[in-house]
């Protein structure tokens, strides 16, 4: 509180007890005293800062005078550049102190690098908006460039650009014929193959948009992917005939299906849904050449990417073509990728990460990208060195399932110089590098339907990626003061946000300035759900930022640091609990096993207690030996009071693992069929039964 803000209260003859924000009148003698230490206090206070503005003004004074002295000796003697040095030196030395030149040596490399980086994603972008290019126009540059070289390799396919674009062709021909045309929506339910991206390719050549349907999609939830699209058709696979028959009588009556058969079926001819089209048999008389001329631009609409639907049903995020070069353009700068690397990625191509930022290597750079339709973690390392891949990538928790497999011929037997994704834990990172002799890791951070996209560039153990501290307005991302539990903006007096101090946690934000393809938010289809994810008035009224909804943390030198979600973090016995910190540590003390860390309340009690539901279907877990070794991990007040042992796990498409199913349940033994646990006083973990779980709701047990 500033000094005549407390003085008004003081004068009023009310005080207020921070306490308990009780007002106590001044007329009581007994309060007095109180009144009477805080008003000493008050003057020990003003007289520290007076002593420290002192010191401060003779410091600066003693420092401009050296400083002065030096520049007009430097003028006399060495001239008028090395004048504007020292001035410059002095300047700094006066106003950001010397901890400035400490941070700036320690990140003037990782700085520099990163900004050439974004230099050059920026004559990237803008030459392609200037002359208004599209991504299947970067695509056939490459074809044209290179049209025999491999663009998409798997375990059963090999396709040259050449045949990736003759496919596209046939595909925009062919939808072209049947009356489809710029703007329309046609739905892609497709498992990793070549055809899936010479589909959307095709497709965007006539300007069709294309969402990208999670094929782990069933019953409601693919039928509200499908809707909430406004798709006027699908083309589905032949490996999802029974998903889509299941919905296929709520589906709306205009439209249209359309079957890709695999190779060993080309030749039927009739499909297994009756109202169905068989696109085989279209394709076979379909042209190669390039479809009639559509005006496509390069701010329209590609594809629809949906969310994991960790939460609620997916949502469907626009991705336009200036957006897609943005983000498979900025990690290739970043990361230093070269257009004769391979590729290695195991992650759907429904998804941004295997889908843009990976895919996008070839599509847009040339380069050989290896997919396999499901991913393997034992496999993982086998088939880069099968196809000789360079670069691999990950998501989530598949880095942990790598790491949990036995050691194979193949650790280290591979060509693979840098892993990137995004969701390698600290806690396992540096045991993953040494294992499999990885020299470098690019860890990002970003959602698809934000702006707010960081990259680790410098391998920096634990970091998601950095904000400069020397130059911090040159890409306008910040983090902001939140409600833990909302994600709501903690403001000031003037209604504004306040930025968080280094090491202290908070919401992530991402500066929205439209037109930009750095700064754009495009949002959902659904208008509702974009309006959100937006924060207005952030830093001056008027202006909006992304609201990414997770928490992170900056230290000194900018480095950035994943926290939780909002939401996940909870409190108990008076401190903050981090689910995504007690995930890593339980799931490593527990054998890489899967783990799902949340809060539940419990009666009688403050806060919320941590429950820890881990993937244990063999009983392998020793209980005696896991709490003896958490305990030596983690402070009391962060290990989990009860365990569940799961004999199955639900997992996103992109390899997390879905928690309020689980939060719902709790831990009411007449509710969960897997068996549960609690911790006792001693730290043991014991069986909680019926009797038990009573005793726990009437506080006959406590925590």
């Amino acid at each position: 509180m500033h000094h005549s803000a407390l003085d008004s209260y003081v004068n009023s003859n009310v005080i207020i007890n921070i306490d308990n924000c009780a007002p106590y009148s001044t007329n009581s003698t007994a309060d007095r005293p109180l009144i009477y230490r805080s008003l000493q206090h008050q003057r020990q206070q003003q007289r520290r800062e007076r002593f420290l503005f002192i010191f401060r003004f003779f410091r600066a004074t003693v420092v401009f005078g050296l400083a002065l002295a030096c520049v007009i000796f430097a003028l006399q003697t060495m001239g008028w550049i090395f004048a504007v040095v020292i001035a410059l030196v002095a300047l700094l030395l006066t106003r950001p102190g010397w901890r400035w030149f400490y941070i700036a040596g320690a990140t003037a490399q990782r700085d520099l690098i990163a900004l050439w980086a974004y230099i050059k994603l920026l004559r990237y972008t803008k030459r392609h908006e200037r002359l208004n290019y599209t991504v299947a126009d970067v695509f056939e540059r490459n074809v044209r460039a290179h049209p025999e070289k491999v663009a998409v390799v798997s375990e059963t396919q090999r396709w040259t650009f050449r045949q990736v674009n003759e496919h596209a062709n046939k595909v925009a021909n062919v939808l072209q014929a049947q009356g489809y045309k710029k703007g329309d929506v046609v739905a892609l339910l497709l498992e990793n193959r070549a055809e899936y991206v010479a589909t959307w390719l095709g497709l965007s050549k006539i300007g069709v948009i294309t969402p990208l349907i999670n094929t782990n999609l069933r019953g409601p939830s693919l039928l509200h992917s499908i809707t909430v699209a406004h798709c006027s058709a699908l083309i589905y696979g032949e490996d999802f005939v029974e998903a889509v028959a299941d919905v296929a009588k709520d589906l709306p009556s205009d439209l249209t299906l359309f079957q890709y058969n695999n190779e060993n079926n080309n030749s039927q001819t009739q499909t297994d849904i009756k109202q169905s089209r068989n696109l085989n048999v279209l394709l076979g008389t379909a042209s190669k050449e390039k479809p009639n001329k559509t005006q496509v631009n390069h701010h329209d609409k590609l594809v629809y990417i949906y969310t994991s639907g960790t939460t609620g049903l997916p949502k469907a995020a626009v991705i336009s073509h200036s957006r897609y070069l943005f983000i498979a353009a900025g990690i290739h700068y970043t990361m230093g990728f070269q257009d004769d690397d391979i590729f290695y990625t195991p992650l759907p191509l429904y998804h941004t990460a295997g889908g843009i930022m990976c895919m996008g290597q070839s599509v847009l750079f040339g380069s050989t990208v290896s997919i396999r339709k499901k991913f393997s973690a034992s496999n993982y390392f086998a088939d880069c060195a099968k196809f000789n891949a360079t670069i691999g990538q990950y998501i989530g928790e598949m880095a942990r399932y790598i790491l949990a497999t036995k050691p194979s011929e193949y650790d280290q037997k591979h060509r693979v110089r840098l892993v990137f994704g995004n969701g390698l834990r600290p806690q396992i990172w540096p045991q993953f590098v040494e294992r499999f002799n990885i020299a470098k890791v690019g860890e990002f951070y970003g959602a698809t339907e934000g702006n707010a996209n960081i990259m680790n560039h410098d391998n920096t153990v634990g970091a998601i990626g950095f904000v400069s501290r020397i130059l911090p307005k040159i890409y306008p991302i910040s983090i902001i003061r939140a409600d833990p539990d909302t994600g709501e903006p903690i403001r000031s007096k003037d209604g504004l946000c306040q930025l968080c101090a280094p090491n202290e946690p908070g919401v992530f934000i991402g500066k929205i300035v439209k037109g930009n393809p750095s700064r754009e938010f495009l949002g959902y289809v659904d208008a509702k759900a974009s309006a959100k994810k937006i924060v207005k008035d952030v830093f001056k009224h008027g202006d909006m930022a992304f609201l990414s909804g997770d928490l992170l943390v900056a230290d000194e030198k900018g480095y950035l640091y994943f926290k939780d979600r909002t939401g996940d973090t909870f409190r108990w016995k008076g401190e903050n609990v981090s689910t995504s910190e007690v995930e890593a540590q339980v799931s490593n003390v527990a054998g890489y096993k899967d783990t799902v860390v949340y809060g539940v309340t419990i009666p009688h009690t403050e806060g919320r207690a941590g429950m820890a539901a881990i993937y244990d279907p063999q009983r392998e877990l020793d209980l005696d030996v896991f709490a003896a070794n958490l305990a030596k991990t983690l402070p009391a007040y962060a290990r989990p009071q009860i365990i569940r042992l799961l004999t199955k796990v639900d997992l996103t498409g992109t390899f997390k693992l879905r928690k309020v199913d689980l939060q719902k349940e709790g831990y009411d033994p007449g509710v969960v069929k897997d068996d549960l646990y609690y911790q006792t006083s001693k730290g043991r973990y014991e069986l909680l039964t019926p009797r038990v779980y009573e005793q726990v709701q009437s506080n006959e047990i406590r925590f």
